[in-house]
Parts: structure tokens; C-alpha cells; sequence
């Protein structure tokens, strides 16, 4: 097990996690298409907060019933949403509204994350390289949209603008192949991201506080890390902190995750996707403000490599959210 970094100046009150009895809701469900997640990642946490010692309340939330944000006495929020409502900036902003105090970035970096396209340029402004992309709405001239794509390599990868748990994303081999699922993510979604497929070796940084987390390295069953090898076969899935990789290609790869996270505005935790080319360079995919909270997660797993088991690892972002 790697030691865990020392608290730098005015961290230790969140490195020793809460000091008191809080009346926590954890938000959960609601109605993205990673609403499952969201009630496993969820559950998991109210059973976490609940050993450590607080009173928790379970609020499975959506748009239209935001009545659980309204109930007296409440402390703090841990919101354990995925996807659409939870991580675009509106949950956020209903608590900043109601003056709750709630555990993750704000609206705008929230709204920011959620835009796969919107991060990349940010993220790649900021210094950190990202495969080349470009992006398809529903409204754009056929021709323009069409000259864009092509002007991209083959293979590519097909994913929603504002997606998450890799549901809807595709790799296209071919020109056909491209084209038909690019139609029909514009189809349902108004607008998609094309995205140059880049080959290597699939790593994850998840951000704790102001630290990153050791590298961890995805190795799936399949050609990329879908939605089914991230829930449906995870135990095909292999989770891999003793990579080989060499120190400095890992500190570099950190380094990347944390100019990710501070160039978005993220506050507390998130977890940053690279692909590490081969030359050792780490190329930003996408960030998650909420990542996954299941048995099975992945900053939990890289938490626990460092010492913080998973109930410590939720208190600690209660006492986060607290301390502003």
C-alpha cells in the first residue's frame, strides 16, 4: 500500500474527517440514463455515513420533485447523482439557492464537466494535450459537418456531448460505420462528439482534495471501457495499480489530472480519463465532477490504495464541504 501524502497547512481538519454528528441527505436516482448507478453509488454511501455516525436521509431526487432539498435541519448534501440533473450544474445550483452546503464542484464547473467538448477545450487551453474532435448538432449545414468528420482519422470514437458511464459510445472502423452511429446519436441527442480514436493504454486519476490519487490502469475485455465492462462484466474488467509504469511517466500523469481539474474550476474530487500513448505521454478523455461510488469504483479503489477505506474516504468529503 503507498503511503499517503502529508496534510499540507489548514488540510488536517479534512484529513481527520468529520468531528461531529451531521444530518446528511444523500441525493441519489434521478432521471438521467445512469440512474441505476446512481442508486448503487448512492445506497453505498448513505450505508457508509450511517457506520461513521451520522444521520442520514435518502432522497431519491428528480426536476420535478426537488422536496427533499426543503426539508429543515439539514447539514450537508452528498450528492451521488450520475449524469444529466446531477452532474450538469442544476442539482448544484438548487443547494447554492437554498444556502445547503454540498459536497463537489459548483454549478459551472459542473456544467462545464458534463460538456465532453467544452472541457476538452478548456482542458487543452490550459496545456494538456486531448485527441482531436469536433462536434455535430442537429442544426449544423450537411455539408460543413460532413467535411469536419472526414477531416478526422479513422478509427473514431462516437460519444454524447454530455453522457456519462460511456453509455452511447461507440468506435467506428470505417467510413459506414461512423456515419450511422454519428446519425443516430444527432438522432437522439441534437448533437454528438466525433473524436479521434486514440490508441494506448487506459488510466484513471481520481482527485481527492488538492491531491491526486495513484495512477490506476484500465484494462478491459473488450476494445475500450464501455458501459458493460464498467457494470454489466466488471469482473472481466482489470484493475491494475501495479502497471510497471515508470515514476515520472506517472507523475506526469497526475500532473495532467491536476491541470484538468484546477483549469474546470473542480472542487473536492473528480476523476480524470487518459489515454498514455506510446511515447508516455497522457492524452485527456474526459473528467467526472461525481464519479462512481459502487463496490467496484474506481476512486475508491485508488483511495484505498492510499490508506482511506471507503466510509473514511465519504466523511472526508463531508468535512470538505463543511469547511467552506
Amino acid at each position: 500500500m503507498e503511503a499517503e501524502p502529508a496534510a499540507t497547512e489548514g488540510e488536517t481538519a479534512i484529513a481527520r474527517g468529520t468531528t461531529r454528528t451531521l444530518d446528511v441527505t444523500v441525493l441519489m436516482g434521478g432521471p438521467s440514463t445512469e440512474r441505476e448507478v446512481s442508486l448503487v453509488s448512492g445506497a453505498a454511501v448513505a450505508d457508509a455515513l450511517a457506520r461513521v455516525g451520522h444521520r442520514v436521509t435518502r432522497a431519491d431526487i428528480s426536476p420535478s420533485d426537488t422536496s427533499a432539498l426543503d426539508a429543515p435541519g439539514i447539514d450537508v448534501v452528498f450528492i451521488a447523482l450520475h449524469g444529466d440533473f446531477g452532474e450538469s450544474g442544476e442539482v448544484q445550483a438548487l443547494c447554492e439557492a437554498r444556502s445547503l452546503r454540498y459536497i463537489g464542484s459548483g454549478p459551472r464547473a459542473s456544467e462545464l464537466c458534463m460538456d465532453k467538448a467544452a472541457s476538452k477545450q478548456l482542458v487543452r487551453r490550459a496545456g494538456v494535450k486531448t485527441p482531436d474532435w469536433t462536434l455535430v448538432e442537429d442544426f449544423d449545414p450537411p455539408e460543413d459537418a460532413a467535411r469536419r468528420v472526414r477531416e478526422l482519422s479513422l478509427p473514431a470514437m462516437l460519444k454524447p456531448v454530455d453522457g456519462g458511464s460511456s453509455v452511447d459510445v461507440t468506435i467506428a472502423r470505417d467510413a459506414a460505420a461512423r456515419d450511422k452511429a454519428l446519425a443516430a446519436l444527432v438522432d437522439k441527442y441534437g448533437r454528438a462528439m466525433v473524436e479521434r480514436f486514440m490508441p494506448g493504454r487506459e488510466l484513471t486519476v481520481g482527485i481527492l482534495g488538492d491531491r491526486a490519487l495513484p495512477v490506476l490502469e484500465i484494462v478491459p475485455d473488450g476494445a475500450f471501457y464501455d458501459f458493460r465492462a464498467k457494470y454489466s462484466d466488471a469482473a472481466a474488467t482489470r484493475y491494475v495499480f501495479d502497471h510497471g509504469l515508470p515514476e515520472s511517466v506517472c507523475a506526469a500523469v497526475q500532473r495532467a489530472a491536476m491541470e484538468s481539474h484546477r483549469a474546470l474550476g473542480c472542487r473536492d474530487l473528480s476523476r480524470v480519463d487518459f489515454i498514455l500513448d506510446a511515447s508516455g505521454a497522457p492524452w485527456f478523455l474526459e473528467i467526472n465532477t461525481i464519479p462512481g461510488f459502487t463496490s467496484h469504483s474506481l476512486l475508491p479503489k485508488a483511495a484505498a490504495r492510499v490508506g482511506i477505506g471507503f466510509d473514511a474516504l465519504c466523511d472526508r468529503l463531508l468535512a470538505m464541504a463543511m469547511a467552506r
